[in-house]
C-alpha cells in the first residue's frame, strides 16, 4: 500500500524533501494561494500548526496557480507573503499543479485516495485539504470552504 511517505516534493528553497520526513505525524496537506478569497485560511492553518504541532500535526502547504492565477509569485514572493502576512511556520513547497497532466504525483495519489463531492477526483479550488493519519494513509478530504478550525475534531481523533 502506498502512503504519503512514498513521495517527495521541492521546498520553496529548491531542495528536495521526502515527505517521510514527517513519518509518524498527522499531516494536513493543503493547496494554497496568496490572492484567493480563501487566503485568510493561512491564519487558521497556522493556528492548527501552533496548537497541534507539539502533539504530532504538521501542516504542509503546496502553492498552486491553477485556479484563477491566484498564486502568481515566485518562491521568494510566496515566502515573504506567508511570513509577513500570516507568520507561517509550517513547511511550504514550490508551486505545483494539482490537476491535469502536470499534476504532482502526490496530488494524483491524494485524489485517488479521497474523492471529492459527487465522487469526483479533481481539485475544485485553492485550499482543498487532505488529512493524513500517522501511518501515512489519507483519512479525509475537505472542501476549500471548510475553515481550518472546523477540522479540530478530526485532527484530535488522530492525535
Amino acid at each position: 500500500m502506498t502512503t504519503i511517505d512514498a513521495f517527495e516534493a521541492t521546498a520553496l528553497d529548491g531542495s528536495t524533501v521526502p515527505l517521510a520526513t514527517w513519518r509518524g505525524r498527522v499531516r494536513l496537506v493543503v493547496n494554497t494561494a496568496s490572492r484567493c478569497g480563501f487566503t485568510p485560511q493561512y491564519a487558521g492553518l497556522e493556528a492548527l500548526q501552533q496548537e497541534y504541532g507539539p502533539r504530532g500535526l504538521t501542516v504542509l502547504g503546496f502553492p498552486c496557480n491553477q485556479f484563477g492565477a491566484q498564486e502568481p509569485g515566485d518562491a521568494a514572493e510566496i515566502r515573504s507573503f506567508c511570513d509577513t502576512r500570516f507568520g507561517v511556520s509550517f513547511p511550504l513547497f514550490a508551486k505545483i499543479a494539482v490537476n491535469g497532466p502536470e499534476a504532482h504525483p502526490l496530488y494524483v495519489w491524494l485524489k485517488r485516495e479521497a474523492r471529492g463531492m459527487l465522487g469526483l477526483s479533481a481539485i475544485k479550488w485553492n485550499f482543498t485539504k487532505f488529512l493524513v493519519d500517522r501511518s501515512g494513509a489519507v483519512v479525509g478530504r475537505f472542501a476549500p470552504s471548510k475553515p481550518p478550525a472546523s477540522l479540530r475534531p478530526a485532527i484530535e481523533r488522530l492525535l
